[in-house]
């Protein structure tokens, strides 16, 4: 289905057009009808399906129908995302699909001085992309008035929850307008996700797009086994050799991401990392940096990743296998985006086999194992188990002919010894008297 078939304005077709977006996803064809009709929505929806242009287009054309509404200084829309950079992606592709309209979008979030968040505040926004966390620190300085919002948007409500927004979301949400439209967004539908769905949401039209774990068919994964030690060895000549130019790497750590950027940088591959850690200027000059090609691989932890939208990226690198397996499906769910085909590369040591098989049986599939000649998994290390098996199988005899001989020791000591009993038992001869 195309997007003429929901008659949108032509600032917005116009808008969209440019961007590249032709035919609907599935969640857009579901979520677009029902918010046009004022309804609440409830949506499961991983990264990738086109969630952000799901709620986002029909909340600009109900401003476009109503301009009047929109020059008021008061804020309409107000949108909540667990991080930083998912809010700053959300805020571009709405500046991109209004870029035909007089619509205003702010993003409000931590690691900026809250002084100039407030003069821009003042100045007042259409649309607000917020933090949970910062936005109620404004909301407490009374910096803001949302009583006239009519558009409220979750989006990644699970991970907000998880992240232990849940208090500051049921704050936000007594500041709104109670007599707004809510749309919730999420990859999975928890306990949390249903008990706040339940106190936010009247009568909501249920969406559901593919299985929550389900990976797309553009993806192709392929595990390359290799020991923990020489990852970063494999990493380097992979991208090198395979002139791959474009590479997400995720890490477990920060630690592991700051080490990996230093190393790959040394091997003559351009990277960047981006984590909790690093200043969000440096942040978005790493993402800048990696969109422009300045910089061939962005080292990442789970959380930074988060809301990142790179077009036509192409390869996603599991350098650490993630600590949970649904975490899996979200990685290379960057990739093969829009029908583009994408590759998704899991570096696997001998210690991550376990969580391997828990990621292939949450997706259902076995994942392609290809060995890579000169890396192969326990070369020099089953080498050095078959010198210890060896060793432990020559104490072992040692052992068992140490103890043969002391039990042949013992037996001679014992015959020995009944010789001796026995010539003390015969009589005693007669004894010459001595005068």
């Amino acid at each position: 289905m195309r997007f003429e078939s929901f008659s949108f304005a032509p600032e917005i077709l116009r808008a969209i057009s440019e961007c590249g977006y032709q035919k609907m996803t599935p969640v857009q064809q579901e979520a677009i009808p029902a918010i046009r009709r004022g309804m609440d929505v409830l949506a499961s929806a991983q990264t990738g399906t086109g969630k952000t242009a799901a709620f986002a287009l029909p909340i600009l054309q109900k401003m476009y129908d109503n301009p009047a509404e929109t020059q008021r200084s008061n804020t309409r829309a107000l949108i909540l995302t667990p991080t930083r950079e998912l809010a700053s992606q959300i805020a571009d592709n709405i500046n991109d699909y209004s870029k035909y309209m007089e619509v205003s979008v702010l993003t409000i979030y931590g690691g900026v001085k809250l002084e100039s968040q407030a003069q821009k505040l003042k100045r007042g926004a259409d649309i607000i992309v917020a933090t949970p966390g910062r936005l109620l620190e404004h909301l407490q300085a009374c910096n803001l008035n949302l009583s006239n919002v009519d558009f409220m948007v979750l989006d990644e409500a699970d991970r907000m929850l998880d992240m232990g927004f849940v208090s500051d979301i049921q704050k936000i949400l007594q500041a709104v307008n109670k007599n707004r439209q809510n749309l919730l967004f999420s990859a999975t539908f928890s306990s949390a996700v249903k008990n706040l769905a339940n106190d936010m949401l009247v009568k909501p039209k249920l969406i559901s797009v593919d299985s929550q774990n389900s990976t797309a068919d553009t993806v192709s994964q392929v595990v390359y086994p290799v020991e923990q030690r020489r990852k970063r060895e494999l990493l380097s000549e992979l991208i090198g050799k395979k002139n791959w130019q474009q590479v997400l790497v995720f890490t477990a750590t920060r630690d592991a991401a700051d080490k990996l950027v230093k190393e790959l940088n040394l091997d003559g591959i351009t990277s960047a990392v981006v984590h909790g850690e690093k200043a969000q200027g440096n942040r978005r000059r790493a993402l800048r940096e990696f969109k422009e090609g300045k910089v061939r691989a962005l080292v990442a932890t789970e959380v930074a990743a988060r809301g990142l939208d790179i077009q036509n990226l192409e390869y996603v690198v599991n350098y650490d296998l993630p600590f949970l397996a649904e975490d899996y499906v979200h990685r290379i769910g960057r990739t093969g985006r829009a029908g583009k085909s994408g590759v998704a590369i899991s570096l696997v040591s001998r210690e991550e086999e376990r969580t391997l098989h828990d990621i292939e049986k949450l997706i259902g599939r076995k994942i392609n194992r290809i060995t890579i000649p000169g890396y192969e998994v326990g070369s020099r290390e089953l080498l050095i188990k078959q010198l210890q098996k060896r060793r432990s199988f020559a104490k072992k005899q040692q052992r068992e002919d140490n103890t043969g001989a002391q039990m042949i020791a013992e037996k001679n000591l014992g015959s020995r010894r009944v010789k001796v009993k026995n010539s003390s038992n015969k009589a005693p001869g007669k004894v010459k008297k001595i005068r």
